[in-house]
C-alpha cells in the first residue's frame, strides 16, 4: 500500500529517517542588518521566539507584527546521536522567502535565493555529536523585482494585494541519507504506450562508479500487488529507464488510481538506499479546440484557490487545514483548482493526487520588468516545474498572470520575447502539459486561450460572449475596455478557451471588496451565480470555466467560504451551487 506518513513535507518521496524542525527558535529582527557584522551566528541574541514555520507577521508565530521588517533571524538547538555521524544530513527548507543564508555550528553552509521553491544543504561536515547550532538569516523587500505573488509592495495592504510573508514559512526538517543516495527520479507516465520513463539522479560519483557496480531496482505495485521489478545498473550519476506497465489503472477525477513505486539503491549487491514513492497514468492532450484526460474529453471547473489562511497566512495552519480545503472545493461541486500566485506546501498536491482534484500551477510573479526581474523570476519557476513535476493532478502550467511583471507585453517585442521564452522553457522541461503563458489576455504563444471577465451581469455577458465566434476571437475584442485577448502580431489558433476567473461575488458587508455591487443574502448570491456561471456554461466554445473564490482573503471578501472556512451558506443554498457545477 502507498506509504504515507502524516506531515511529511515530501510525501512523493518518502525515506523513513528524518526530524520535523519546526516548533519554537529563537528569532530577532535585524532592522539595521548588522547581524552579520556582529556574528550573530557564533552568538545568538535571543530578543524573541518564533513558531516555525509560522512568520512572523502571523498570529500562529507567537508575533503577530504586521509592520515591515527587511531582515530576521532564527536559531535552534538540535541534539544528533552518534549513530548518525556515518550517514549523510540534508538540511531541508520547503519555503523561506527570500534570501535566505544558514550557518551550522558557526560554520557558513551557504545561501539560497527565492521564496517559493525547496532549497537543501549538505551539513554533515559540520555537525558533532550531542547539541548542535543552526542559525539562520532571512532578508526580504518590498522590490517589485522579485517573485511576489500577491504579497504587497506597499507599506499597506489594498485591494487583492496582501500583507507581506518574510522568512521561514514552510516546513524545515533534517533527513538522514547514505553516503550514496538517490536525488531524484523524475516519472514520466505515457498512457497510449502503456510505459513510464524514470530519470534517475544520483549523487555517486564518476569515481565511485569506475570502482563499484550500482544497481537501481525499480519496483511497480497496486493496491499490495506488486506489478514489475527491473533493475538498472548505472553507467553515470544521472540515468534513466524505461518500464512497461501491464496492468492499467488510469487516475482521473473519478478514480484517482495511484501505483506505488519503490526504488532501492546497491552498491556490489548491498542495499544503501530505499525511497518510496508513487505515480499516476494518465494523459493530458489537446485537439480541435477541446481538453481531454485519457483520451476523454474534459470540461473543467476550476475554483481560484489562493491558500491564505487569517491566523496563518500563506502557510497552512496543519494538513487538516490542507485536506479541509480540498474537501470544500469538492463539497461545491468543482473538479478542480487554480492555485494562484502560489506554490502550495507540497502536502496539498499530495492530497490533491489522493482525491483526485485537477490543479493549475501557477508561479508567484514579479511586478517590473527589467534583467534582474527576468533571472529571478526564471530560476525560481524551473525549480517550481522541477519540484513538482511528477504530481499526477498537475495537469496545466501557469507562469504568468494578467501580464504582471510585463505591463508592456500588448507591443513591446522583449517583453513577449520573455513571456514566449517562458513557454518553451517550461515545454523542455515538461512537454507532456499544456503552458498558459500569460493567464487571461494579452496572450502571446499558449496552448490554452484564458479570458478573465468579472462582469457581475449576465445578460451582459451573454450579449458579449453569444455574438459570432469570429467577432469575438479573431477582431481581437477589447471584452473588459483595458486589455486585448491577443498580443499585437498573435492572434486565435484553435486553441481551447477557458473563462478563467469569474465572478468574485461577495456578500453584503461594510468592510473589505468584491468584484461589482454586493449582494444582499444567500438567495441574491444563488441568483446572480447561477446566470453567469450557466451563461459561460452554455457557451459552446468555452471549454471551462474557474470561479473566484475559494475563501475570503483578508480585505478581498468574495469567497465561498470566510477566512476561516465557516459556511456562508445554508446547506440548501450549498447543494444548489454544487448541482449548478455538476450539472
Amino acid at each position: 500500500m502507498m506509504k504515507y506518513i502524516k506531515d511529511y513535507p515530501r510525501p512523493q518521496f518518502i525515506r523513513e529517517d528524518w526530524e520535523n524542525l519546526n516548533g519554537k527558535w529563537n528569532f530577532a529582527f535585524d532592522d539595521n542588518n548588522e547581524g552579520e557584522s556582529k556574528k550573530y551566528y557564533m552568538n545568538f541574541p535571543v530578543k524573541n521566539t518564533i513558531n516555525v514555520p509560522f512568520t512572523y507577521e502571523t498570529n500562529l508565530s507567537g508575533i503577530n507584527d504586521e509592520s515591515i521588517h527587511y531582515t530576521v533571524w532564527y536559531n535552534k538547538k538540535i541534539n544528533i546521536g552518534e549513530n548518525k555521524l556515518k550517514e549523510k544530513i540534508i538540511l531541508h527548507f520547503e519555503g523561506s522567502d527570500y534570501i535566505t543564508k544558514v550557518w551550522v555550528n558557526g560554520n557558513y553552509i551557504g545561501v539560497n535565493e527565492g521564496g517559493y521553491s525547496r532549497f537543501s544543504f549538505e551539513i554533515e561536515k559540520f555537525i558533532k555529536e550531542g547539541e548542535n547550532d543552526i542559525t539562520v538569516k532571512v532578508q526580504d523587500s518590498l522590490s517589485k523585482e522579485q517573485p511576489r505573488g500577491k504579497q504587497r509592495y506597499k507599506k499597506e495592504s489594498w485591494k487583492c494585494w496582501y500583507i507581506q510573508t518574510t522568512g521561514i514559512w514552510k516546513t524545515v526538517w533534517l533527513e538522514y541519507v547514505p553516503m550514496n543516495y538517490i536525488k531524484r527520479v523524475k516519472i514520466t507516465p505515457d498512457l497510449d504506450t502503456k510505459k513510464i520513463k524514470l530519470e534517475y539522479d544520483t549523487n555517486i560519483s564518476e569515481e565511485e562508479l569506475k570502482n563499484n557496480e550500482f544497481i537501481i531496482e525499480t519496483e511497480i505495485s497496486f493496491k499490495g500487488k506488486i506489478l514489475n521489478k527491473t533493475e538498472t545498473i548505472l553507467e553515470s550519476s544521472y540515468d534513466n529507464n524505461e518500464i512497461q506497465i501491464n496492468v492499467i489503472k488510469e487516475w482521473s477525477t473519478k478514480m484517482p488510481n495511484l501505483y506505488d513505486i519503490t526504488y532501492k539503491l546497491y552498491c556490489n549487491g548491498k542495499i544503501v538506499d530505499i525511497v518510496y514513492s508513487y505515480f499516476g497514468l494518465r494523459k493530458i492532450s489537446i485537439k480541435n479546440g477541446k481538453i481531454f484526460l485519457n483520451n476523454e474529453e474534459l470540461y473543467l471547473k476550476l475554483i481560484l484557490d489562493q491558500g491564505y489562511w487569517k491566523e496563518s497566512h500563506l502557510t497552512p495552519i496543519s494538513e487538516d487545514a490542507i485536506i479541509k480545503d480540498i474537501d470544500i472545493v469538492l463539497k461545491y461541486g468543482y473538479n478542480g483548482i487554480r492555485k494562484h500566485q502560489k506554490n502550495e506546501d507540497e502536502r496539498f498536491l499530495y492530497w490533491c493526487d489522493v482525491k483526485g482534484v485537477l490543479v493549475w500551477s501557477e508561479m508567484a510573479n514579479c511586478y517590473e520588468f527589467n534583467d534582474k526581474s527576468i533571472q529571478r523570476f526564471t530560476n525560481q519557476w524551473i525549480k517550481v516545474v522541477n519540484q513538482n513535476y511528477n504530481h499526477p493532478s498537475i495537469i496545466t502550467w501557469v507562469p504568468i498572470n494578467e501580464s504582471w511583471g510585463l505591463p508592456k507585453i500588448k507591443d513591446d517585442l522583449k517583453q513577449q520575447n520573455f513571456a514566449n521564452s517562458l513557454y518553451y522553457l517550461t515545454k523542455s522541461l515538461d512537454n507532456t502539459r499544456p503552458v498558459i503563458s500569460n493567464d487571461g489576455w494579452e496572450h502571446t504563444i499558449s496552448d490554452i486561450v484564458t479570458i478573465h471577465d468579472y462582469k457581475q451581469d449576465a445578460e451582459l455577458l451573454k450579449l458579449l460572449y453569444s455574438n459570432e465566434y469570429n467577432n469575438i476571437i479573431n477582431n481581437l475584442q477589447e471584452y473588459n475596455s483595458k486589455h486585448k485577448l491577443f498580443a499585437e502580431g498573435y492572434q486565435y489558433e484553435g486553441q481551447p478557451i477557458i473563462m478563467s476567473e469569474y465572478g468574485g461575488i461577495a456578500l453584503n458587508s461594510e468592510e473589505g471588496w468584491g468584484y461589482g455591487k454586493q449582494v444582499r443574502d444567500e438567495n441574491e448570491f444563488l441568483e446572480r451565480f447561477s446566470s453567469i456561471t450557466n451563461v459561460i456554461k452554455n457557451i459552446p466554445y468555452i471549454v471551462g470555466y474557474c470561479y473566484t473564490q475559494l475563501t475570503d482573503v483578508q480585505q478581498e471578501i468574495n469567497g465561498l467560504v470566510d477566512e476561516n472556512r465557516n459556511e456562508k451558506f445554508s446547506g440548501k443554498i450549498t447543494e444548489k451551487i454544487k448541482k449548478i457545477n455538476m450539472e
